[in-house]
C-alpha cells in the first residue's frame, strides 16, 4: 500500500482482533481529522514502529483471552512508550498481559448499560465527572476481575467493575464497552480525547490535504503510462475517474461496459457528465444483449454474479484492446475492502465481497493496479468528490451494487422484468426526493419479487408480479437500520406503483434491519 499519509501527520495505529465494529474506530478517529490505519494484531514490531504513530488502539474481538490460544498484543506495543487504549476484548488483552487477571462471568453485558463514574483521568477529563452516570454500549462475556500493576479504576458497571481503567503514569487506558458506535453517546469524544489531548493529534488529515497527496502519488505512480479506468456510474469509480484526469489528463481513458442493468436514465447521465463536464475520454460500450442473453434461464443469485462479472471483465478486455491497451487499471477500491482482505482474526471481517479483486488483478491482464481511493472509507470519498467539484446527482447518490438490477431480481432475469423494476425504482426514488428524504437515506431500493399474486384491480382480477422496497439508513455501509417512513408516504408510493405500472398488483415494505456487512438484498 503506498504511504497514504505524509509524515507530517499524526497517525494513530488500530491493531484488529475481530471485531464487526473495528471499522467504526478508524472512522471516529478520521472524522476528528486524525489519520489511522487498522492493521491486524499480528503486525511485528519493526512494522509498528516503521508507521510511527502517535498511538495504538487495541480492538475488540470475538475471542477469550483465558483460551490458551487467544490473540494477544504485540509485546512490543507496551514498551514503546506510545498511548495505549484497550477497547472490550483488547483492554482484556491489555490487562492480562500487563499482570491484571481475566476470567469468565456469569453475569455478561450486551446492548445498552450504565456505569456509575468514580474517578478521572486524562482520556475523560472534561467529559465524565465524578459521580455521573453514563450510557455505554457493552457486548463482553469475560471480565477484569484484578488490575494489572499501576491501574485504577475510573468507571464500574453492575457488570463489569473495571469498566473503564486507566494508567495516567504510563498513559494506558482501556474500556470494557465500545465508545467507537453511536450508542455510546459520548464515545466519539472519548475517542478524540485520547488521539488529540493523550497522544496531542493534531487533527491536521483531511480532504483538501488528502487530493493534493492524491494527485502528487499518482503522478510518481503512472509517470508517462496510459491508464483505463473501469466506469460503472457509482461513486467510487466516479471519484477515481475525476482524481486521474485531474493528475494525468489525457493519459486516462474510461471504459464504461453498459450491462443494461443500470437504473432509468443512469447510463445517459454517465455519458454526459464524464465526456461534457470533465472533457474525459470515454468508450461507452452497450453490451445489454449479450448479459441478458448470457442470464437466461440463469436463477442461482451467485452464478448470476460471477456471470457478469466475468462478461463485464471479457468486453472490457475487447475495449481495452480496441484501444491499444494500456499500463494501468485504475480501480475504486476502498479501505473496507482492504482492511476485510488481510484479516487474519478469523472474525466477521474475515469474509471480501467476490466483485472486488483487492488481492490483483487475473492473470491475463497485464497492467499494474492504480487504487487512490483504497485508504478511503465511503463518505470520505463522497468528501473527496466535493472536493473535486462533482455534481452532487454522482457523489451523493446511493449504492448501487455492480450486477445492478440483476441483484434486485430473485430468479432468472429478463429485459422485460429489468424494465418493469426500473419503473417501480423510479417512482419509489421519485418520492423520496419529492418527500425531501433522499439524502436522510443511505440506500433506497425496489425488488421485484419472484412470484405472482391475485388481486383485484376495478371490476376485474388479475395475477401479476410484487415487489418490496427497501430503504435503509446508515453512516458507514457497514450496519443499517431500516428507514421510518410513516404510513402516509408508503400508501402513496404503493398507489402510484400499482396504478403506473402494469404488471405489478401488490407492493410490500421490508423492515429489516442489516447486519454487518454489504446493505444488498441477495
Amino acid at each position: 500500500m503506498n504511504a497514504p499519509a505524509s509524515p507530517q501527520h499524526d497517525r494513530i495505529l488500530i491493531l484488529d482482533f475481530g471485531s464487526q465494529v473495528t471499522q467504526l474506530i478508524a472512522r471516529r478517529l478520521r472524522e476528528s481529522g486524525v489519520y489511522c490505519e487498522v492493521w491486524p494484531y499480528t503486525a511485528s514490531e519493526a512494522r509498528i514502529r516503521a508507521f510511527a504513530p502517535q498511538g495504538i488502539i487495541l480492538s475488540g474481538g470475538p475471542a477469550s483471552v483465558t483460551e490458551g490460544e487467544s490473540p494477544r498484543a504485540p509485546e512490543a506495543v507496551f514498551g514503546m512508550g506510545l498511548p495505549v487504549l484497550g477497547i472490550c476484548y483488547g483492554q482484556q488483552a491489555l490487562a492480562h498481559q500487563l499482570g491484571g487477571t481475566v476470567e469468565g462471568s456469569d453475569h455478561r453485558e450486551f446492548g445498552r448499560a450504565f456505569v456509575d463514574v468514580t474517578g478521572e483521568c486524562a482520556l475523560t477529563q472534561g467529559l465524565w465527572a465524578p459521580g455521573a452516570r453514563e450510557q455505554v454500549w457493552m457486548s463482553h462475556g469475560d471480565r477484569i476481575t484484578a488490575l494489572p500493576p499501576g491501574f485504577r479504576v475510573v468507571a464500574s458497571s453492575e457488570g463489569a467493575p473495571f469498566a473503564l481503567i486507566a494508567d495516567d503514569q504510563r498513559r494506558f487506558y482501556g474500556t470494557m464497552f465500545h465508545p467507537e458506535v453511536v450508542h455510546t453517546p459520548h464515545g466519539a469524544q472519548l475517542l478524540r480525547d485520547f488521539t488529540h489531548l493523550v497522544c496531542g493529534c493534531r487533527g491536521d488529515w483531511t480532504m483538501a490535504g488528502f487530493r493534493t497527496e492524491a494527485i502528487a502519488r499518482i503522478r510518481a505512480q503512472v509517470g508517462q503510462g496510459r491508464v483505463i479506468c473501469g466506469l460503472s456510474g457509482g461513486v467510487d469509480s466516479s471519484v477515481v475517474a475525476v482524481l486521474l484526469h485531474e493528475a494525468i489528463g489525457d493519459q486516462l481513458t474510461c471504459i464504461y461496459v453498459d450491462h443494461g442493468l443500470m437504473r432509468a436514465g443512469e447510463s445517459e447521465q454517465v455519458v454526459s457528465t464524464f465526456r461534457d463536464r470533465f472533457n474525459i475520454r470515454l468508450v461507452h460500450r452497450d453490451a445489454s444483449d449479450l448479459f441478458l442473453g448470457q442470464l437466461s434461464g440463469v436463477t442461482d443469485p451467485e452464478v448470476k454474479r460471477k456471470t457478469i462479472g466475468r462478461l463485464f471483465i471479457e468486453v472490457f478486455e475487447e475495449e481495452q484492446n480496441r484501444i491499444g491497451g494500456a499500463d494501468f487499471l485504475a480501480q475504486g477500491t476502498l479501505y473496507p475492502d482492504v482492511i476485510e482482505s488481510v484479516s487474519t482474526t478469523g472474525g466477521p471481517s474475515v469474509t471480501i465481497k467476490s466483485h472486488h479483486n483487492v488481492g490483483g488483478l487475473p492473470a491475463g491482464m497485464r497492467m499494474r493496479l492504480v487504487e487512490p481511493l483504497r485508504d478511503l472509507f465511503k463518505d470520505e470519498v463522497r468528501a473527496l468528490g466535493r472536493e473535486l467539484g462533482m455534481p452532487e446527482a454522482i457523489i451523493g447518490r446511493h449504492p448501487f451494487p455492480g450486477p445492478g438490477l440483476a441483484i434486485r431480481i430473485p430468479g432468472e432475469v429478463t429485459r422485460e422484468k429489468a424494465d418493469l423494476l426500473r419503473k417501480v425504482d423510479t417512482i419509489y426514488l421519485e418520492e423520496i426526493r419529492n418527500a425531501g428524504l433522499y439524502d436522510a437515506i443511505w440506500q433506497a431500493f425496489a425488488v421485484l419479487l419472484p412470484v405472482r399474486t391475485v388481486g383485484v384491480m376495478g371490476d376485474g382480477r388479475t395475477y401479476d408480479m410484487a415487489c418490496a422496497l427497501r430503504a435503509v439508513t446508515s453512516t458507514d455501509g457497514m450496519t443499517a437500520d431500516v428507514y421510518p417512513f410513516d404510513m402516509g408516504f408508503l400508501s402513496r408510493v404503493a398507489n402510484r406503483i400499482v396504478n403506473e405500472v402494469r404488471g405489478i398488483n401488490r407492493v410490500t415494505y421490508d423492515i429489516t434491519s442489516k447486519p454487518p456487512g454489504t446493505i444488498e438484498w441477495e
